[in-house]
């Protein structure tokens, strides 16, 4: 009966083998599904600077535009430099796309009266630069007890586009151990292009794509079948800096 004691020890042998086994196996496989929950999109490098579209942002938001005209208590009319002032404002209203502008009087001045009769003189200005009678809403403003020449304001809302004011420093600037771009880095850029946009919808998203000219596409096309060159020809105003 010598074969049981024999049996209970290769079962015995077996047991370590399979540990040793195991533990040899379980940290690669630790290690792979460690490595397969990294994502390598999220490493951040402290070489990598900052993106300053992110520090000073261009924001674009709803604001008032707004020029003030002077009126002393002796006028009757609007003086060649406002006249010039209300022409150019009216241009500007026209290309921000806003709805209605606003014409204001000062109510209770010493000068209510002389702001009453060039108020007059201001719409048909606004008239005869092609702002209907339904865009223009005149109405008061409290100026009790002003003495001075209280202005008639003119006003509109539209869409701006600005970033935060510049010039901070939060940081210290000789402390460069994870070579970043300073705070202040890029924003008058980004003032800049705020300033430039001349339709900050444009910054929303983009407009829709223009018809096609259908003449000018089917002469390309006669142009290209029979060889010929299909670029437009220069005109005579245009530089040749050809030697």
């Amino acid at each position: 009966m010598t074969t049981r004691p024999a049996n209970l020890s290769c079962r015995s042998g077996l047991r370590p083998a399979r540990r040793r086994a195991l533990a040899a196996i379980l940290p690669i496989a630790l290690l792979s599904a460690f490595a397969g929950c990294a994502n390598v999109h999220n490493v951040e490098v402290g070489t990598i600077p900052d993106d300053y579209r992110t520090r000073h942002p261009i924001v674009v938001s709803q604001a008032e535009t707004a020029i003030d005209l002077p009126v002393t208590s002796s006028e009757a009319k609007l003086t060649l430099g406002a006249r010039s002032r209300v022409e150019e404002f009216s241009a500007r209203f026209r290309a921000s796309g806003a709805d209605t502008m606003r014409v204001m009087l000062p109510y209770g001045s010493a000068n209510q009266g002389a702001a009453e009769r060039v108020s007059h003189d201001v719409v048909a200005t606004l008239y005869r630069n092609r702002i209907g009678r339904n865009r223009i809403i005149v109405q008061p403003y409290q100026a009790i007890g002003d003495n001075g020449p209280t202005p008639i304001r003119l006003a509109f809302s539209t869409l701006v586009a600005k970033t935060d004011a510049c010039g901070r420093w939060p940081e210290d600037l000789s402390e460069t151990s994870e070579n970043k771009e300073y705070f202040n880095f890029g924003c008058a850029t980004q003032h800049n292009l705020a300033a430039q946009v001349a339709d900050p919808r444009d910054l929303l998203g983009p407009r829709g794509m223009d018809p096609i000219d259908a003449a000018r596409r089917s002469t390309v096309l006669d142009h290209y079948r029979k060889g010929q060159t299909t670029v437009t020809d220069p005109s005579k105003s245009e530089v040749d800096y050809s030697w």
